[in-house]
């Protein structure tokens, strides 16, 4: 039998019905994924429910894990990103120094920010690296920007950090899905699930290293958080689970169910072919622009954010296309659902 391409794959397993170009705001929903939701939503609702509901999280911690390059005993689960940063935030001693990108997402900055007590600096995204100083507790910025899809120079960020001995955390929610991305470099990431990963709302993750681990207090910890999950129940846990699931929060089971589903196809189509196939598209989509006379942020990234063009935004919605603004730019993103053709429909509106 012929093996399965990754067209084919895609076409198994989506159906949109619009252009949609805009999964840096939120992705589409594998076919899987619905089907799991709702027929897991089915049992709890006709009292059949026997499967074991921490199964799928433990299936979709084992799968980020493999897709950001760590051990599974490394990755705690959530259900947002600005709760694992508020985590790291609440365990800075006062007076701490946190550098932050100029603009980045707020889930990122604003946990440290309403402390109140913290040292906030901001710098330009290229001038991260070298702005770290010996007085820097921690380095905070997303892998790959929102607003613009610019990506940050992270092995300079993270060599920066190592001189001047701060710690390093990195969102990854616009990079993981789509940008092999090696999580173990750095102290702490973040990812939000909802995005490129193509799970649910609610589901989201934190990567710690062994090694920084001790620095965090998991003040959310409940009985989940126990080594021993069944012993742990009643009063206070005994014993904290050793590795990052004692940052979990309690995690929304339906969410996670899918979540275990949309993670399982990434790793079928490999983070890689993704990684081609929607640079590929952000590439055409580029030059097609730039032969109408726009120039677009440079950044090689699947997000492309377009100044001028914000103003267009109704007439591509009246085409049925998908997009979004932010920071005053129009801003297409790419993913593995996406075509040749979507990439031609856009540019014709735009032409027009």
């Amino acid at each position: 039998m012929k093996p399965l391409t990754l067209t084919d794959t895609v076409a198994a397993e989506f159906a949109p019905e619009t252009t949609y170009l805009n999964t840096s705001s939120i992705g589409l929903l594998p076919r899987r994924t619905v089907a799991a939701v709702k027929a897991t939503a089915e049992q709890s609702a006709t009292g059949q429910d026997g499967a074991d509901a921490f199964a799928p999280v433990a299936a979709a911690r084992a799968s980020f894990a493999r897709i950001a390059g760590v051990p599974e005993d490394r990755v705690a689960v959530g259900t947002a990103v600005s709760v694992h940063v508020g985590l790291i935030a609440a365990s800075l001693p006062a007076g701490a120094e946190v550098l932050c990108a100029e603009g980045d997402f707020a889930s990122v900055i604003n946990p440290f920010a309403v402390r109140g007590d913290l040292k906030m600096r901001y710098m330009p995204l290229e001038e991260l690296a070298e702005s770290v100083r010996p007085e820097t507790a921690l380095v905070a910025c997303s892998a790959v920007q929102s607003a613009d899809g610019r990506a940050a120079d992270l092995p300079a960020i993270r060599a920066a950090a190592a001189a001047h001995g701060a710690r390093t955390l990195v969102d990854a929610t616009q990079a993981a899905g789509w940008l092999p991305f090696d999580a173990g470099s750095f102290d702490y990431t973040v990812t939000g699930g909802y995005k490129y990963l193509m799970a649910p709302r609610g589901t989201s993750f934190l990567t710690v290293t062994e090694e920084a681990q001790e620095s965090l207090t998991p003040i959310h910890a409940g009985w989940l958080a126990g080594e021993d999950i069944w012993g742990s129940t009643y009063g206070p846990v005994g014993e904290l689970a050793r590795g990052a699931r004692r940052f979990d929060e309690p995690p929304p089971f339906l969410s996670y169910v899918g979540a275990e589903q949309s993670l399982a196809l990434l790793e079928e189509i490999g983070i890689e072919n993704v990684r081609d196939h929607n640079l590929a598209l952000a590439g055409r989509y580029r030059e097609g622009l730039a032969s109408l006379g726009h120039t677009p942020v440079p950044a090689d990234s699947v997000v492309v954010s377009t100044p001028g063009l914000a103003h267009r935004l109704d007439a591509l919605a009246a085409a049925d296309i998908v997009v979004s603004v932010r920071a005053g730019n129009l801003r297409a993103s790419f993913h593995l659902y996406n075509t040749g053709a979507d990439v031609d429909r856009v540019l014709d509106v735009l032409a027009s």
